[in-house]
């Protein structure tokens, strides 16, 4: 054989082992151990217009009530992953509280780490903190579960409750009921984990959204990012439709459970990068 043809051969055999190889990763093929990361990120947005806090612009609810956000904070838990084939990931425990932040951008970006590799069409969660942990010992109590680890208008526990605050929005309206200081300002602090020596209100709340055909492929080498659309509009409106004018104020009170129950729909899968 002349060194042409030998090149020729040559050249055939390299654009083979290059297509299988390709082949071999678009068919998403990966061992039994591979594990990877994916992200889910929360894109607050208040109908068609991304959230703007303490904004010049004015939003308007389903009540007609105008207002703009000043604060908007809440706890994701317990976070569990459906693969296609029906076997399911749940995210270690003690690695599955997270507090999101309208303020904080790096807030809204959660990456979870050590994922079993697989092609995933649902996700499971929690907004706010489950019975365990609002009854654990506060020594154990760490990192976004401290207590004392915000203060201020960021604070989400109630030390005169005992109970960690779910859901936090704040901000200004004109439908507001003035306050002492002649501001109008509303404030919704929803929490409640059912109580722990007698039965208290609540508001614990567990959402499964699938990726609408979508899959999210964890692997090795790829870290999906799952966009969850959080239209803060839905707190408003639902099973109840909610009245700045009427509930200024909203903590741990029993018209909670109303805004609890609207805001499950504020979470929506939009879509899936496989980046």
């Amino acid at each position: 054989m002349n060194v042409k043809n030998i090149l020729t051969v040559m050249a055939l055999f390299s654009a083979t082992l290059f297509t299988f190889s390709c082949d071999k990763d678009d068919d998403g093929e990966f061992g039994p151990n591979d594990k990877g990361s994916i992200i889910l990120e929360f894109d607050n947005v208040v109908g068609s217009q991304n959230l703007q806090l303490n904004g010049p612009q004015t939003y308007t609810n389903a009540n007609g009530d105008q207002f703009n956000v000043t604060l908007l904070n809440y706890y994701i838990s317990n976070v569990k992953l459906k693969k296609g084939d029906g076997t399911v990931y749940t995210v270690p425990q003690d690695s599955s509280y997270f507090l999101v932040k309208e303020s904080v951008a790096a807030s809204r970006e959660i990456k979870l780490n050590n994922i079993p590799a697989g092609d995933y069409t649902e996700v499971t969660f929690t907004v706010g903190v489950d019975s365990a942990r609002n009854t654990m010992d506060l020594a154990k109590r760490t990192g976004i579960l401290d207590p004392a680890a915000n203060s201020g208008d960021d604070n989400m526990y109630w030390s005169w409750n005992s109970g960690y605050i779910f859901f936090k929005m704040e901000g200004l309206s004109p439908q507001a009921t003035a306050d002492a200081a002649g501001n109008k300002k509303f404030r919704y602090h929803i929490g409640g984990f059912g109580g722990m020596n007698s039965k208290t209100i609540n508001n614990i709340k567990t959402i499964t959204r699938t990726f609408g055909g979508e899959k999210a492929t964890v692997r090795s080498s790829i870290t999906p990012q799952l966009h969850i659309v959080v239209d803060i509009l839905k707190a408003f409106e639902g099973s109840s439709k909610v009245s700045i004018g009427s509930n200024t104020t909203v903590m741990f009170a029993p018209y909670s459970v109303n805004i609890a129950n609207n805001y499950v729909e504020m979470f929506q899968v939009h879509h899936v990068h496989n980046d």
